[in-house]
């Protein structure tokens, strides 16, 4: 679990091999009405945007379009397709609520969209979230980033520090700052009430996806490959030496248990370690909403003075890259409603101009091709860059594990962070709840 935001952590890669991935829109669809619905599950800000997109598009093309938000998507979609109400296409948070739709209700894509079209402009990985026996059911609309690693580049002035950009730099500055006695390296609580931990499971999703790529990373998620692999025993180990290691964090694993995921304070303290200053924050682009309200205000104002992100740098491993996890909305295409002008619309809201007007609330295009010049500000246009480039992106994985699996996660990791339990016991735990 995330944030009960658009920004709602979801689900996983599921990378395979064997999938056939081309395909072609069906020729001879049946003529439209004039008219498509679409169901999703934005914000209210959100909404209101995609809905001037769709309104721009459908007047230029004769089609009325009109989307709904549902308070409660994954519930709330099932609600109307058993009584019948289903729209033209839905919107999905969450790729492993459309997959559990997929045989019953969905069209693959391949009848509706030039595939091979909308892949060749999409980040890699974002094609195979939602693949049910060889077919794709869904694509995505728009996407968040939680791969950056926001600082106050004022305090590393004052310290002489430079954005690290290799894992050398990295580690290099980490060490430097623990020399110096300046602050912690990171900030990095994980407490968050009833859903304690998910912060950590963050870091370990971004690891393995950083380590392994997408396949080891769809069969983790998946339950193929244990917590306890030498492949994520692996991933803890770098995360243990990033956070748990002396001096990383203030107060170490005990404090970061029980350190709110959103108190971001400590970035911008100038008080050195007595003050407990951090210098680097590793969290979903979200976070600026739980920065201080003078920090706010400069972003707002494009004042980058105290405020500013950079992508964590890959591990140095061999065969390592530095992947982009996040989330994102994915749409799907009812049976029985694959007509002329739903396959037109499909088309608009699969490509990169469907989040024109999104990204001015935050969000994120998966398109490579996006125009960055759209993006609001330097921070939000920095961020979509590095969507654009990732050699491998990786849906949140944890969400998609089976309930009980992702309770456990967040349950022993965090008595893992705090030192209640070797990473070898917390994984036979997790292990234990598939």
């Amino acid at each position: 679990m995330k944030l009960g935001t658009r920004f709602l952590a979801v689900a996983a890669v599921s990378a395979l091999a064997t999938v056939s991935l081309t395909g072609c829109a069906a020729s001879g669809a049946p003529e439209g009405d004039g008219k498509v619905t679409i169901f999703g599950g934005y914000g209210e800000a959100d909404a209101k945007a995609f809905q001037e997109s769709l309104t721009e598009f459908g007047d230029a093309n004769g089609i009325e379009i009109t989307f709904t938000s549902l308070a409660s998507f994954d519930k709330d979609i099932k609600v109307k397709i058993e009584a019948g109400q289903e729209p033209d296409i839905a919107l999905w948070p969450q790729p492993g609520g459309l997959k559990d739709l997929a045989a019953d209700n969905l069209v693959p894509l391949k009848d509706v969209v030039d595939l091979p079209a909308i892949q060749k402009t999409l980040v890699p990985g974002w094609d195979t979230l939602a693949v049910v026996d060889g077919d794709i059911y869904g694509l995505p609309v728009s996407a968040n980033v939680k791969s950056m690693v926001f600082y106050n580049p004022a305090a590393f002035a004052a310290n002489g520090y430079t954005v690290p950009t290799t894992a050398a730099e990295l580690e290099a500055l980490e060490a430097k700052i623990v020399a110096d006695g300046s602050g912690y390296p990171w900030c990095a609580g994980i407490e968050s009430g009833g859903a304690t931990g998910w912060a950590f499971t963050d870091w370990m999703e971004q690891y393995v996806l950083d380590l392994y790529g997408s396949e080891k990373y769809a069969q983790w998620v998946s339950g193929e490959l244990d917590f306890a692999s030498p492949e994520i025993t692996a991933a803890a180990d770098v995360v243990s030496k990033r956070l748990l290691a002396e001096g990383q964090v203030n107060g170490g694993g005990a404090s970061m248990a029980t350190d709110g995921f959103g108190n971001t304070a400590p970035l911008f303290e100038t008080g050195g370690k007595a003050k407990g200053q951090c210098f680097m924050l590793r969290q979903g682009s979200f976070i600026t909403g739980f920065f201080p309200e003078d920090i706010q205000a400069q972003l707002k104002a494009e004042d980058y003075t105290n405020a500013d992100a950079f992508p964590l740098p890959a591990p140095a491993n061999e065969g390592a890259t530095a992947g982009i996890l996040g989330g994102g909305d994915l749409a799907a295409i009812f049976q029985g409603h694959n007509d002329a002008d739903v396959q037109k619309v499909a088309e608009f809201i699969f490509s990169a101009d469907a989040a024109n007007k999104l990204v001015g609330n935050g969000t994120i295009s998966p398109h490579n091709n996006f125009d960055a010049a759209l993006y609001p500000s330097e921070l939000t246009k920095k961020i979509g860059e590095a969507m654009a480039s990732a050699p491998v992106f990786g849906f949140d994985g944890s969400d998609q594990m089976p309930s009980e699996v992702n309770a456990e996660f967040w349950l022993a990791g965090t008595d893992f962070v705090a030192g209640k339990a070797t990473w070898a016991e917390a994984a036979a735990r997790i292990d234990a709840k598939y």
